[in-house]
């Protein structure tokens, strides 16, 4: 068995794991670890608690303390720093004539480095900017291009659902979305409907899927040929939240149901064309 702990260095972040070295901590104090950023300052997330060893096959980097008063003082400096090098970095953006957008600058804990994060929709040559920068603040430079999902995760933001970013909210990592989730979701697949203000597919059709998968198991699906009350029929459409059909019979007729009322003759197949897969495709990137 071995001994860790969670740290997340991010607001809403991927939670990385350390040994504690014997050091007591709990959730919520702050450490300074070496990471391969270098070395930073987290907030403990997760515990100290034993697991298998064996879950982690690399050696766990040790953490080198819990952060005191002047660790909270470099971190609160290096945030002043990060701003005047993200005006800065505009300024030169802007004389090299690149076409970039910078989104945010982070400095490492030990000031060994600045990350500028940036988007872009083709390519960037940046090593000249890199030189300019590299001469303004006498450290190592990174310029690192993330893409529209990691800029909205950054900057955050009201989605149309009224509530703040699920991805800046709570979600610490991204996860595949596709389009037959929302096929599967019943939703139309309209872009303005199933995107999120990045642009791509909304993250809640990815932590909805599971209870979406459990309701497709007992409802019948849109072209299921189902035995109501009344006849035979095919179901037209299908509600998996409030279990209701509308189902057109052989006479033409059209009745809505509940999926208790009716025996399943041959379910329907939930299916993304290729022409709807085409035309949605870029809403599944990155």
């Amino acid at each position: 068995m071995t001994e860790i702990i969670g740290v997340r260095f991010k607001k809403v972040g991927k939670v990385y794991y350390f040994s504690p070295a014997g050091k007591k901590v709990k959730v919520g104090d702050s450490v300074i670890v070496e990471t391969a950023k270098g070395v930073e300052c987290g907030e403990v997330v997760l515990g100290s608690k034993e697991i298998d060893e064996k879950e982690f096959p690399a050696q766990l980097k040790p953490i080198m303390r819990v952060a005191t008063p002047q660790d909270f003082k470099t971190v609160e400096n290096n945030k002043i720093k990060e701003k005047e090098a993200f005006k800065i970095c505009e300024e030169k953006i802007a004389k090299h004539k690149l076409s970039m957008n910078l989104v945010d600058v982070e400095s490492t804990f030990d000031n060994n480095k600045l990350l500028f994060y940036f988007t872009a929709e083709n390519r960037v040559d940046f090593r000249e900017l890199v030189k300019d920068l590299a001469s303004v603040f006498r450290t190592r430079i990174e310029l690192r291009q993330i893409g529209v999902r990691d800029e909205a995760k950054m900057l955050g933001g009201i989605g149309s659902c009224g509530q703040p970013y699920c991805c800046s909210r709570f979600l610490g990592e991204f996860q595949p979305v596709s389009i037959k989730m929302a096929k599967e979701q019943g939703l139309s697949l309209n872009p303005t409907k199933i995107s999120g203000a990045c642009g791509r597919l909304m993250c809640c059709l990815k932590y909805e899927q599971d209870a979406y998968t459990e309701l497709l198991k007992t409802t019948p699906k849109c072209g299921a040929i189902v035995k109501t009350a009344e006849g035979k029929g095919v179901v037209e459409d299908s509600n998996l939240l409030t279990g209701k059909l509308r189902v057109k019979l052989e006479s033409d007729a059209v009745v809505t149901v509940d999926k208790k009322d009716v025996e399943v003759i041959r379910d329907g197949v939930v299916r993304v064309n290729k022409d709807e897969l085409k035309a949605l495709k870029n809403l599944e990137e990155k």
